[in-house]
């Protein structure tokens, strides 16, 4: 078995997704432009990204280690290839909303795949624990290229311009050597090949089972909450940034990949100060700090006065100033992530993930589609006033989580 390139393969699998997933705000941002739909409109195609990631995940994950985790991967990544040839040939908002749907479908298959492989390439739980952190890293990466690689695309004085297309047939290029590197590289999975009929069933009753535990429940609506935030900024931050900040298409992009710069650099703080600090302290203290955030540098957002050629170093303030919630909310997923698995049997992990990736998508969902509808009635600066209240309902649910974990840990 070849690991480096095995792992190599897994980086670039992650990063590829991490661009196409998180360009979902930026393509709704050129929708506007290029197709001239509305805001509720567009935030269908959060729908479809985040519904099919939950539906992929429910019907497919069991039965991966059947198919073969290298099999799945390029399948995944020829699944979104294609789709991107076909959005570079025949550009439509129909055509982003197939795209983003073969983007989640994907990526369900590609992140079981490549968590399952990542078990078959290390040998104890340290070393499982490093490469899974090198290959998340590669996706907080693929998550800062994805606003610089499509912004260096987009006709800044004329937005509409179809020369941003462009930027897909280089994502399928891309894709392809990815599949390339797959295809010559050897990820020996015997150990996952135990794997019968019988089995895959039983694995998704057993998911179907975790319900019954209290824990569980409560940590899925702190899960479903969590991306509900996240999401509501994420996905239209580059609207607000343009619609709001009256920055440019492309610069509107470009500021929008602060907000993955402090969610990448809190996740790194976040790991040194749990060496310190409780884990259900730090993540109240963060909670609060991102509701202070929104308050406080909401209203710096009103009356920005339309600017021509604005820059980094004449932005409005609360351009760099709402990228602060990304570096309070960054610990809060990975936490309570990492504190419901442990509180778990390592038999039901599995399962588990399975969850996880189907509430998150949920949440994305539904936290895109509140932001859209409360965009288009009224403005992007009451949208994200909205965010406080799935923060206070946070709260609440990390309580019942908390006390959770304590019964079960006797403590």
């Amino acid at each position: 078995m070849n690991r480096l390139r095995v792992i190599l393969a897994l980086a670039l699998t992650f990063a590829i997704f991490a661009i196409l997933l998180n360009s979902v705000g930026t393509v709704i941002l050129q929708s506007f432009a290029s197709f001239g739909i509305g805001k509720t409109q567009a935030s269908n195609l959060e729908l479809f990204k985040d519904l099919s990631i939950a539906l992929a995940s429910l019907l497919l994950a069991a039965y991966l280690p059947r198919l073969g985790y290298k099999r799945a991967m390029m399948s995944a990544l020829a699944l979104v290839g294609i789709a991107c040839v076909v959005m570079r040939l025949y550009p439509s908002f129909h055509t982003a909303e197939c795209l983003f749907l073969c983007t989640g479908i994907g990526f369900a298959v590609a992140k079981v795949s490549v968590y399952s492989s990542i078990g078959l390439l290390t040998r104890n739980p340290g070393e499982h624990a490093r490469l899974t952190n090198l290959i998340e890293a590669q996706f907080m990466l693929g998550v800062l290229v994805c606003g610089w690689l499509f912004s260096a695309f987009i006709d800044d004085a004329n937005p509409a311009n179809p020369v941003w297309f462009n930027v897909y047939g280089l994502l399928a290029v891309i894709c392809a050597a990815v599949i390339a590197l797959l295809a010559t590289s050897t990820l020996d999975e015997s150990a996952a090949h135990d794997t019968s009929t019988h089995a895959s069933t039983s694995s998704f009753a057993d998911m179907l089972r975790l319900f019954l535990r209290p824990l569980v429940c409560v940590f899925l609506i702190c899960a479903f909450l969590c991306v509900l935030i996240e999401q509501s900024f994420s996905t239209w931050l580059p609207s607000f940034n343009h619609a709001i900040l009256k920055l440019s298409h492309a610069m509107s992009i470009r500021v929008a990949t602060l907000l993955a710069g402090a969610l990448a650099l809190g996740r790194l703080l976040a790991s040194q100060v749990l060496r310190r600090v409780p884990w259900y302290v730090l993540l109240n203290v963060c909670i609060v700090g991102m509701g202070v955030v929104v308050m406080v540098v909401l209203p710096l957002a009103r009356d920005v006065i339309e600017r021509p050629g604005i820059g980094w170093f004449d932005a409005p303030i609360a351009a760099y100033l709402i990228p602060l919630i990304g570096l309070l909310m960054a610990p809060i997923y990975p936490v309570i992530n990492s504190v419901a698995l442990s509180a778990l049997p390592k038999a039901s992990h599995a399962g588990m993930t399975g969850l996880i990736v189907i509430f998150s998508a949920l949440g994305g969902t539904l936290g895109s589609r509140l932001t859209a509808m409360t965009f288009a009635a009224f403005d992007g600066i009451h949208a994200f006033y909205l965010s406080l209240l799935p923060m206070s309902l946070m709260l609440v649910a990390l309580y019942f989580f908390k006390r959770e974990t304590d019964r079960i840990r006797g403590g």
